[in-house]
């Protein structure tokens, strides 16, 4: 299976809102292998290496782990302090608690919130009155860097319900980025910053200590940005498999199996014992695939044709067969 890559959009609005404020930050692009040519194509894709690169770089320019984005510095060292603050917790929970603690001290930092529900919790971005482009590079690397640390603190998938993101969406392409990064439809345009997390995640206890902290902030952000839930089940590797395009979810048991190098039988074995199928995880990934698309107002034609359907009609009966609802209902 291909490594996961990055659009360079993501560092693109980075290196410009850094020239506003007066930084230069082509260092870090030469150090990261990183051309002014990929930069100027926001659908062109970069590796975690260089993206790590670049942010490490850019650290040292600027000595804040916010680039000279937040509403002040935030100095070097600041990720850590914090994360020795709860890397002893109990579980997801009271580290999460923890770490909005500490969040109040460094002011620099947007605050942070957490909204207990029967089912699910929301964990919020605090926005300023304005929202601006500097806020959408801001919210985007803390969401980010705080669904995939959450992860690495339990050592297992995160499970979101949802993300929603206060700024209009962007293209198609790099809406599905979004989708890719945390594992779930993104919806845009809503009044509010967060991740809404499944409470049995919030239950998991944390498996690392100080010493595998260390080792993970030696190598940060590259772990961050390489990993999205640390999850190695068959299902979950099956599943990143079909989120990779139309050639993943149009592949075979027998394709999906040797990319994994076990055989297509003990494939299926694995895949029942975790109480699902080739099939059903096919649907899911094209569920969500559809859920997204309709919601950033792309035509059944278009969906039906991305999606690899034979005709709109196909899509129609499967997007009822998924969610009750037609297309044009769901709208």
């Amino acid at each position: 299976m291909s490594a996961p890559t990055i659009p360079s959009d993501f560092v693109s609005r980075a290196v410009q809102l850094a020239a506003a404020e007066g930084i230069d930050l082509a260092p870090a692009l030469d150090a990261a292998r990183i051309s002014r040519a990929v930069l100027a194509q926001p659908h062109a894709r970069l590796t975690p290496e260089q993206v790590s690169r670049f942010t490490q770089v850019t650290w040292q320019i600027t000595d804040d782990e916010l680039f000279g984005l937040g509403s002040g510095p935030v100095p070097r060292g600041s990720f850590r302090v914090m994360c020795l603050t709860l890397i002893h917790c109990p579980d997801l929970a009271h580290a999460l608690g923890r770490m909005i603690e500490v969040n109040r001290v460094m002011r620099t930092l947007p605050a942070l919130t957490l909204t207990p529900g029967a089912a699910t919790t929301f964990l919020d971005v605090a926005l300023p009155d304005v929202v601006t482009e500097k806020t959408r590079v801001t919210v985007d690397f803390l969401l980010m860097l705080l669904h995939r640390f959450a992860a690495w603190l339990v050592g297992g998938r995160v499970r979101l319900e949802s993300v929603v993101l206060p700024y209009p969406q962007p293209d198609p392409v790099l809406a599905r980025s979004y989708d890719a990064i945390f594992g779930v439809p993104v919806t845009f345009g809503a009044d509010r910053a967060a991740l809404e997390i499944d409470n049995s995640a919030l239950r998991s206890p944390l498996v690392q200590s100080e010493s595998s902290l260390e080792e993970y902030l030696r190598e940060s952000p590259n772990l961050m940005l390489s990993e999205r839930d640390y999850e190695s089940t068959a299902s979950a590797q099956v599943r990143r498999i079909f989120e990779s395009g139309i050639k993943g979810r149009t592949a075979s048991a027998e394709d999906i199996a040797d990319m994994l190098s076990v055989s297509a039988p003990h494939l299926r074995r694995l895949l029942r014992q975790e109480g699902t199928s080739l099939g059903h995880l096919r649907e899911e990934v094209l569920r969500d695939a559809a859920i997204a698309g309709l919601r950033r107002g792309e035509s059944v034609d278009d969906l039906s044709a991305r999606l690899g359907f034979s005709e709109p009609s196909a899509f129609r009966r499967a997007f009822k067969r998924w969610t009750g609802s037609t297309p044009r209902s769901f709208r």
